[in-house]
């Protein structure tokens, strides 16, 4: 029986400046549905790893395949909208939650659909009233799920996710977690999220430490 291919590949992976390691090689293989908890100390180097998988930035190592392609072959355009990376200070763009929304939508040349932006913001505790807010106006929370709900608007492949709850009360933590569970579950979308909360780490069915001077793979069953 053959062995399907990874989705996504990370083949020693490294980033260096100047001399110096931001980034120590590292190399794991995802397939659809799987998720990976990157945790590690500060410095070690997990956003970097998260950027170069987003293509927003390159390694000085190593090489990173998406369906079997080197992603260098590919449109980056093409390749961000499936695997989509969220910050953890989220970018937000224009005037309004409307505009960053709706930003999805008018990339791919369509008429957003208010019906959709209202749901979307419901499911992650906002409301309707919020489409209209000035993105100064928001909270760091607010901005947080705004930012991932833009990246929620058509679903891709990969979701990157860079502590995206770090900014949450205890109950919208919950309700972002559940959704992003249930992308996991219900439409396989595969998750690399970086976390150092230890109720996460726990529960992960696989853990990639970052170390500063070298990267251990941990496998454990939730």
């Amino acid at each position: 029986m053959n062995t399907p291919l990874p989705l996504l590949a990370v083949q020693n992976v490294a980033f260096s400046v100047g001399g110096r390691a931001l980034l120590q090689p590292v190399s794991f293989d995802l397939h659809q549905g799987d998720t990976l908890l990157v945790t590690g100390p500060s410095g070690s180097g997990k956003s970097t790893l998260l950027k170069i998988i987003a293509s927003l930035a390159s390694p000085t190592a190593g090489q990173i395949r998406f369906h079997n392609r080197d992603i260098t072959t590919l449109k980056p355009e093409t390749y961000r909208q499936q695997v989509s990376y969220c910050f953890q200070t989220p970018q937000l763009f224009g005037q309004t939650v409307y505009d960053n929304l709706a930003l999805p939508w008018q990339i791919r040349r369509l008429q957003p659909k208010r019906d959709a932006l209202v749901a979307a913001l419901e499911s992650v505790n906002l409301t309707a009233d919020q489409l209209n807010t000035p993105v100064e106006q928001l909270s760091g929370g607010e901005k947080q799920r705004v930012g991932l709900l833009r990246n929620l608007q058509f679903m891709p492949e990969v979701l990157l996710l860079d502590e995206v709850t770090s900014a949450l009360d205890e109950e919208n933590r919950h309700v972002v977690l559940k959704v992003i569970n249930q992308l996991n579950v219900e439409e396989k979308v595969t998750l690399v999220r970086i976390s150092h909360d230890p109720s996460d780490i726990q529960h992960a069915k696989q853990v990639l430490r970052l170390t500063t001077t070298h990267r251990e793979d941990t496998h454990e069953s939730a």
